[in-house]
């Protein structure tokens, strides 16, 4: 008798358990807190169970290794789970008509903002919904629910969009095409054409950096580019890449997030914290083998917050053939944090070559231009979320009991309206 199939969440053997009609659950929970929870979530995100004809619960146990020193999860850990929800969901669209089977593979993900820390000791709801098919690709629309399981409170933490496309199971470097999904409303197809268009333009324009390289420089001035900057060298392994032999997206950007973290700590040597993420754009796939490197430079500071900017290089060492090529491409903001999780100045970035007073400029009308965004669109009302319209994944993640007899830091702020705040 066959094995049977692994399942597409990847969690580990044992801990999912999956019934007709239900979605599926984790073995630390009884069975009927189980259903009882995953009919809460799948309800209170995406309307009443009927209406999510595909729904999945992951849930994962939040260690320490899962936190910075202030216990607060990474900001990778999170981009980790976006991009699980979203894989799932984007993979079970592509193979929901009878042909030949694929994979989805990320894309690109918009910007995405950390509104408020997420603490060891909360359940995070990821919530992912299909918005747009194109002929070859898939948006993805996510938001993250942190609930705090001793008050019931619950916030939204997270929101992103994400594009995937299919590659075929047979060859990969096939792009199959993308059933199409069934709008309720004639404007939101038009809307997520608009949106495929603006960021297939942005793909394009990030495509003339991809020969700039990170360049070690020796003893460096403090506050400067070359003193902050970080690389981070990894070799792809089976356990980072799909069945395929592929690198996950996720497992992708929690590494940037590491090194960008890195970074960002060097330079104002306090507590940090991820306050969002620029479009992160996939130029190519990186295959089990690869030695990837993973550079980090700050290229703007404001008042209260730092832009980092990230490249991940891969070199495949076991094929002559090909040679390194850039692989991603990303920005991520930080804020500093004092000891009572405030939010404090950060020291003033010195650029001292013309490419790096270059990039400052542009780093600064990026940030310029997400403070007028905020200002004319932002919403941080977290009671919300957007209505469930097709397909929906849910990822949740539990911790540990034995971690709640500590007492949690309390939610430090949003962060993405303190950067709507603060002056340059």
């Amino acid at each position: 008798m066959a094995p049977p199939p692994p399942s597409p969440s990847m969690a580990p053997p044992g801990l999912i358990h999956s019934a007709p009609g239900l979605p599926d659950t984790c073995a630390p929970l009884s069975p009927s807190r189980a259903v009882a929870a995953a009919t809460a979530a799948a309800t209170s995100m995406s309307g009443s169970v009927a209406d999510t004809p595909s729904a999945i619960q992951i849930c994962r146990i939040m260690r320490p290794d899962d936190a910075n020193v202030a216990g607060n999860v990474h900001g990778g850990t999170i981009l980790k789970m976006i991009e699980e929800a979203g894989a799932i969901i984007s993979t079970r669209h592509c193979n929901s008509q009878d042909g030949e089977r694929c994979v989805a593979a990320l894309a690109r993900v918009e910007r995405t903002d950390f509104l408020s820390p997420m603490c060891i000791g909360e359940v995070a709801h990821v919530s992912a919904e299909i918005t747009y098919t194109s002929k070859h690709s898939v948006e993805v629309q996510v938001n993250v629910m942190s609930e705090n399981i001793l008050t019931g409170t619950k916030k939204l933490t997270n929101k992103a969009t994400l594009w995937y496309v299919p590659l075929s199971l047979k060859n990969v470097d096939k792009v199959l095409e993308v059933p199409p999904v069934v709008y309720s409303r004639q404007e939101q197809e038009e809307e997520g054409r608009k949106r495929y268009e603006a960021q297939k333009l942005e793909r394009m324009e990030t495509k003339w950096r991809n020969g700039d390289i990170v360049q070690p420089v020796l003893n460096p001035e403090p506050n400067t580019v070359s003193y902050s900057q970080s690389s981070l060298i990894h070799l792809v392994g089976p356990s980072d890449c799909t069945l395929h032999g592929f690198v996950h997206g996720g497992v992708t950007m929690k590494l940037m997030d590491e090194v960008a973290g890195i970074v960002a700590a060097r330079h104002c040597k306090t507590n940090i914290v991820t306050a969002s993420v620029d479009a992160i754009n996939f130029h190519d796939k990186i295959r089990k083998g690869c030695v990837i490197t993973i550079s980090g430079r700050m290229t703007f500071t404001s008042n209260k917050s730092m832009e980092i900017e990230v490249l991940v290089d891969a070199d495949p060492v076991v094929d002559n053939s090909q040679k390194r090529y850039r692989a991603a491409s990303a920005f991520f903001t930080y804020v500093s944090l004092s000891q009572e999780g405030k939010p404090m100045p950060v020291p003033q970035l010195v650029p001292e070559t013309e490419d790096e007073k270059k990039r400052f400029e542009e780093g600064k009308g990026r940030y310029l231009q997400m403070k007028a965004s905020d200002r004319a669109t932002w919403n941080l009302s977290p009671r919300h979320p957007p209505p469930a319209t097709g397909a929906c994944a849910t990822v949740v993640m539990v911790p540990c009991p034995r971690h709640l007899v500590t007492p949690w830091p309390k939610p430090l702020f949003p962060l993405r309206a303190v950067l709507c705040k603060v002056s340059v």
